[in-house]
C-alpha cells in the first residue's frame, strides 16, 4: 500500500516521475540500457539535459540572461560557492534558521558578514522584520523556506543589491519573480525530486563580479556555465527524475496551480491546528511555511506524542515526525503530496483527540 509521505526531504514524488524513472532504471526508451548506464556524453542524456534545462525556464517563467545549472553536492555546497565566487568584501545575509546559520558559518570564511536580521532569539519561530538591506555589500542572501520550524518568505522584494536565495524547500510551489534574483539554488530533494542533484538559476552578468583569481575549478559558477552542467558526470538519474517532476507539474498546470494546491492543503491543516484543544502551531501565523507545517502537543498532552506517532503510522502516514532539534511534529506538504493525505492527517488529529 502507497504510504501518506509527508517526509520533509527526501521528499515524496508524483507517480508518474516515480514510476518513469522505474522503468528508465530498467531499459531508458528501450535503447537496452539503464538511465544509470548510458554516458552523460551521449545524444541521449543530451536530449534528457536539454529538456530538463528548457521545462524549468519554461515552468518558472526564467527569463533571458539567466543560466540553469544542475550539480552535485547539495545546497551545502552552494553555501560554500556562493561567497567563493561573489564575496570580494562584505556581503549580507538574513539568519532564519538552521540552513541559513550554515550558509553564514561558510561564508564567514570568505569575507566579512552582516547579519542584517535574526530570530534566533525565539528559536526562528518567525521571519525578522524591519531590517535594511546595506547598499555596500556585495550580496545579500536569504533563506526562503526554514524546513525545521517552518517559516516562509513568500516575497520577491527590491533590492538595492543583487539577492541570492537558497530556495530548496519552496521551489516550484508559487511563481517567482526570478527578473529579481541574481542567483536561485537549492537541493532537488523537497519539491523538485530526488536527493543527488542541486539547481542553480544564475544571472549572467554575476560572473562578471567574480574577481577572486584561486578558486578551484570545481567551485567556479564559470566553469559550469560553458559546460553546460557537463565538466564533470553529472548525477543523470537524479536529473531524468527532475525532467519527469518538471513534466508533471506542467501537465497539472505550472506553478500557478502548485501555488493554489499548496494554500488550499495550508489553509486545511494550520485550521486543524488552530481549532484543536491537543495541538499547537510553532511558528508566527504571519510566517507560516505552506511546505514545511510545524506543531507540537499542547504542555498538558507532552507525554501522548508518542503515542500520537504511533496511531499516524497505522493510518499510513509517514514522516511527521518533527526534526531532532524542535521535536513535534513536521507535516510537509509538497506539490506530489495529495490533499487527500492532509485530509486523512487532520481526520487522524481529530479522532485522537477524541480518545483523550
Amino acid at each position: 500500500m502507497r504510504k501518506h509521505i509527508f517526509n520533509a526531504g527526501p521528499c515524496i514524488l508524483s507517480d508518474p516521475a516515480r514510476e518513469n524513472t522505474a522503468k528508465a532504471i530498467i531499459d531508458l526508451d528501450g535503447i537496452g540500457m539503464s538511465i544509470m548506464e548510458i554516458s552523460h556524453r551521449s545524444k541521449e542524456f543530451d536530449a534528457i539535459m536539454d529538456e530538463t534545462v528548457a521545462l524549468f525556464k519554461e515552468i518558472l517563467h526564467i527569463p533571458e540572461g539567466y543560466q540553469v545549472l544542475f550539480l552535485g553536492g547539495g545546497a551545502s555546497i552552494q553555501f560554500c560557492m556562493v561567497p567563493y565566487n561573489f564575496l570580494n568584501q562584505k556581503a549580507a545575509y538574513l539568519n532564519t534558521g538552521t540552513w541559513a546559520t550554515k550558509a553564514i558559518k561558510e561564508a564567514l570564511l570568505f569575507g566579512e558578514v552582516n547579519v542584517v536580521g535574526s530570530s534566533e532569539d525565539k528559536n526562528y519561530s518567525y521571519v525578522p522584520k524591519g531590517y535594511t538591506i546595506p547598499e555596500d555589500v556585495d550580496y545579500f542572501h536569504i533563506t526562503s523556506n526554514n524546513t525545521i520550524v517552518g517559516t516562509e518568505i513568500r516575497e520577491d522584494f527590491d533590492s538595492p543589491v543583487p539577492v541570492i536565495a537558497d530556495m530548496s524547500s519552496d521551489i516550484l510551489s508559487r511563481p517567482v519573480d526570478v527578473s529579481k534574483y541574481a542567483l536561485i539554488y537549492g537541493g532537488a530533494q523537497k519539491n523538485l525530486g530526488p536527493a543527488g542533484v542541486t539547481f542553480v538559476i544564475i544571472k549572467e552578468e554575476m560572473l562578471e563580479r567574480v574577481t577572486r583569481s584561486n578558486i578551484p575549478t570545481m567551485l567556479k559558477y564559470r566553469t559550469h556555465v560553458e559546460k553546460g552542467s557537463m565538466f564533470n558526470t553529472p548525477p543523470c538519474t537524479a536529473i531524468y527524475t527532475v525532467r519527469e517532476t518538471l513534466r508533471w507539474v506542467k501537465s497539472q498546470g505550472g506553478v500557478e496551480e502548485m501555488n493554489r494546491r499548496a494554500q488550499a492543503k495550508a489553509d486545511l491543516l494550520y485550521a486543524a491546528i488552530d481549532e484543536s484543544a491537543v495541538f499547537e502551531g510553532t511558528a508566527a501565523k504571519e510566517d507560516r511555511s505552506r511546505m514545511n507545517i510545524c506543531f507540537v502537543m499542547k504542555e498538558k498532552y507532552k507525554d501522548k506524542e508518542a503515542a500520537f506517532l504511533a496511531y499516524t503510522a497505522e493510518k499510513g502516514i509517514a514522516g511527521i515526525k518533527g526534526h531532532r532539534s524542535v521535536g513535534g511534529f513536521r507535516a510537509s506538504c509538497y506539490n506530489a503530496l495529495d490533499i487527500s493525505s492532509v485530509e486523512l492527517l487532520v481526520e487522524t488529529m481529530k479522532d485522537f483527540e477524541k480518545q483523550l
